[in-house]
């Protein structure tokens, strides 16, 4: 394969840092606030206000970056993400936890979903023709997941750690979040470096407002609904509670679950190239759907399993297809929408679904602590399956440019 252009290289040397972090947080974020005594209700509003604290950037991101420069705008967002380990490195309270949480977007999903993310999906698109839309996405979404595998790979440190040099594992702990802090500054000088040409053209900038047409608006509210309800249930499935879930049910130790959320990612990262050859033979839309209905079959499944190795099975089953409608569904949106509409798109898209995943987190911990501890996976999954009838009916018959 080519190496990609200087700027589309940048983008994904930033994201692949920023994505590393996110993994790492995904596998120990809710283990390690169980080991500091926060309950499971707590560990839920933590997650919560990291991912609204991401929806409000987002906003904020939607409305200023074409104006401000998006090169800026990401360049402060890598600050904000890496503000957001200090109050884990310096044992701050809960009191100063979920407020830092939400200005830090401390991301507990395990999968990049940052206004970063949004902002750099409105970016991509502008820089290849609409034949290397979707592959070009594919591939930014390999390169997220890829660098996600490695990132819960070294989630395993920690205990490695206090077994072989017997370093304290609290110690290890926040020498850990320390370098999830310096990844993001790193991030950050990246942004800095990219060229004018993923600006918006500044002589426009005063008819953005007029260029986002009503039969725009139409469709991106109409696809915001949607993933609202996709969001939802995927806010009661982020990979810090589901290693929470994995630790607490079968006592899947840290080191274990680094090396199964490490091949989640992989796996993750081999379907977004997948999803890009099925979607060229089938369309973007079956290609989203077909994919992500079975993959919430074996969520629900999961729940069920009478052992772990049953439930590690079927929970890398439902891995090995969820995340094939992330890059089909990214072209879709930038496709179906005029270049100049696309912030405004991939921002309100994102925004809705960052809101969905802070609101079901928030209330996922006290559904596994006060209804059952396995019910996240079966609210998110039967919420996905009602998502993906929705959409193929909403959807089917609307295809992209390059399909017509």
């Amino acid at each position: 394969m080519n190496l990609p252009p200087r700027n589309l290289g940048l983008i994904y040397g930033a994201a692949s840092l920023r994505s590393f972090g996110i993994g790492l947080l995904g596998v120990v974020l809710g283990v390690f606030l169980y080991r500091e005594g926060f309950s499971s209700t707590v560990i839920g509003f933590v997650i919560a206000a990291g991912l609204a604290g991401s929806a409000a950037a987002t906003v904020v991101t939607t409305l200023v970056a074409d104006r401000v420069g998006r090169r800026r705008t990401l360049f402060v967002l890598s600050l904000l993400t890496a503000a957001g380990a200090l109050p884990l490195i310096f044992n701050m309270g809960a009191a100063a936890l979920i407020p830092i949480a939400f200005i830090g977007m401390i991301n507990g999903m395990g999968t990049d979903r940052s206004p970063a993310f949004a902002l750099e999906q409105a970016v991509i698109p502008g820089l290849v023709p609409d034949q290397r839309r979707t592959w070009t996405l594919a591939w930014y979404s390999v390169v997220l997941d890829s660098s996600g595998a490695l990132g819960a790979l070294a989630a395993g440190l920690p205990i490695l750690a206090q077994r072989i040099w017997g370093i304290d594992l609290a110690a290890s702990y926040r020498i850990l979040f320390a370098g999830y802090a310096a990844l993001n500054l790193v991030s950050g000088v990246f942004y800095l470096l990219l060229s004018p040409e993923v600006e918006v053209v500044r002589s426009s900038l005063g008819m953005a407002a007029k260029r986002i047409s009503p039969q725009a608006k139409s469709t991106v509210m109409k696809l915001s609904s949607l993933f609202a309800i996709d969001s939802f249930g995927g806010g009661f499935l982020t990979d810090a509670l589901v290693s929470y879930w994995f630790f607490r049910r079968f006592g899947i130790a840290e080191n274990q679950l680094a090396v199964l959320f490490a091949l989640v990612h992989v796996l993750n990262a081999l379907s977004h190239l997948g999803a890009a050859a099925l979607a060229r033979r089938i369309g973007l839309v079956n290609t989203m759907v077909f994919t992500h209905l079975p993959s919430s079959i074996f969520l629900i499944a999961a729940a069920f399993a009478p052992s772990a190795r049953w439930a590690v099975v079927l929970f890398l089953l439902r891995e090995s297809l969820v995340e094939m409608d992330v890059p089909t569904r990214q072209s879709y949106v930038a496709a179906v929408v005029h270049p100049s509409e696309r912030t405004f798109a991939s921002g309100v898209t994102n925004l809705t679904r960052n809101l969905s995943w802070a609101a079901a987190s928030s209330v996922a911990g006290v559904f596994m602590q006060r209804v059952a501890f396995s019910a996240p996976l079966l609210l998110g999954g039967s919420l996905k399956i009602l998502y993906d009838l929705l959409l193929y009916k909403s959807f089917c018959h609307v295809a992209p440019p390059e399909e017509k």
